[in-house]
């Protein structure tokens, strides 16, 4: 059987994706690690496909956005904020929707890698595994998705969920939910309950489901229920669910039951009643999403710490959360 570039990585003792410079952008690994893979390779007997590395080599002045739910209304601002960054620097963007399915993310991946020179993924629902596969193929950037050795921009919600739950405390909120949205995401429930409890907030989780209006409809009858006075939802639109559900259920907000979203999409600040979410803010995110594919695509940064950017958040207090009912 033909020596995979996985053994060659074992044999010299480094990453694949190392392995996978060495051959493709030499210029880009220190000269003694290069020696050490050159001479495992040889020893293995591996040989670099030349089609790919003259497919790779050519460029395409493309990146690749592979996003979960393009009908999402958190991500057309992103997509065009990073277009617009990244036509400054000389590039295109072609952007994808994986559905939050795994198959479709594959085939979209398989579809969309030809034709960019560098990916980035959304919340990705691929295995480690694969992920790192893909990594060693060719440069890749994961958002709000964490696997050791590849760039990642990571959302951090801490501070915004903090706000949210200090917020809501002072509104003398004591019973809380939180819709979940994600199976990808599971650092965002825990975050959630993490910050209410230490404010001495009971939180029960609901789900996960799918991110979607539908889920919101679904979640607001099990929010009456639980006889929880505040509602957190995974998103922007799930929110808009839930306030659409209680207002059919005859359930008044903010005066029954207080809502909060997640994103800060335009929809936020429209609804009836207007509704508090903790803001991303979708330039920042297309900044440096944009900016870390295109250095790793460039190689800065290739020898030394994998990147990691962080993007922060903020609570924007609206009409739909208020003090709690007696």
């Amino acid at each position: 059987m033909a020596v995979t570039i996985r053994e060659v990585a074992s044999a010299a003792g480094v990453s694949v994706s190392t392995v996978s410079r060495a051959f493709i952008s030499p210029d880009q690994v220190q000269a003694a690690t290069r020696q050490r893979i050159m001479e495992a390779a040889a020893k293995l007997g591996y040989a670099p496909n030349p089609a790919a590395r003259s497919l790779r080599g050519a460029g395409t002045n493309s990146l690749g956005l592979i996003i979960p739910d393009i009908a999402n209304p958190f991500f057309p601002p992103i997509v065009k904020a990073m277009q617009a960054r990244a036509r400054r620097q000389g590039y295109t963007v072609l952007v994808a929707d994986s559905d939050e399915r795994e198959a479709d993310e594959l085939e979209t991946i398989a579809a969309v890698s030809k034709k960019v020179d560098g990916l980035i993924l959304w919340a990705s629902t691929l295995g480690e595994e694969r992920l790192r596969e893909l990594n060693s193929q060719m440069p890749l950037v994961l958002v709000n998705r964490h696997v050791p050795g590849i760039p990642e921009l990571h959302i951090s919600l801490e501070a915004g969920i903090h706000q949210a739950a200090e917020h809501l405390r002072a509104y003398g909120h004591r019973r809380c939910v939180f819709v979940n949205a994600s199976r990808a995401e599971l650092s965002r429930g825990k975050s959630i309950q993490e910050s209410f409890e230490a404010l001495d907030l009971s939180l029960v989780e609901l789900g996960p489901y799918e991110p979607r209006f539908e889920t919101g409809v679904h979640a607001a009858t099990l929010v009456a229920a639980h006889g929880a006075t505040a509602v957190v939802a995974h998103n922007d639109l799930v929110a808009l669910g839930v306030l659409h559900q209680l207002a059919k259920l005859g359930i008044s907000v903010p005066d029954q039951v207080s809502v909060i979203g997640i994103d800060d999409t335009l929809l936020a600040s429209v609804s009836t009643p207007s509704l508090s979410t903790i803001r991303i803010d979708p330039e920042e995110l297309a900044r440096q999403a944009g900016d870390l594919l295109i250095d790793t695509i460039a190689g800065k940064g290739g020898g030394g710490p994998v990147s990691l950017v962080e993007v922060g958040s903020r609570l924007v207090p609206r009409a739909s959360t208020g003090p709690a009912p007696r």
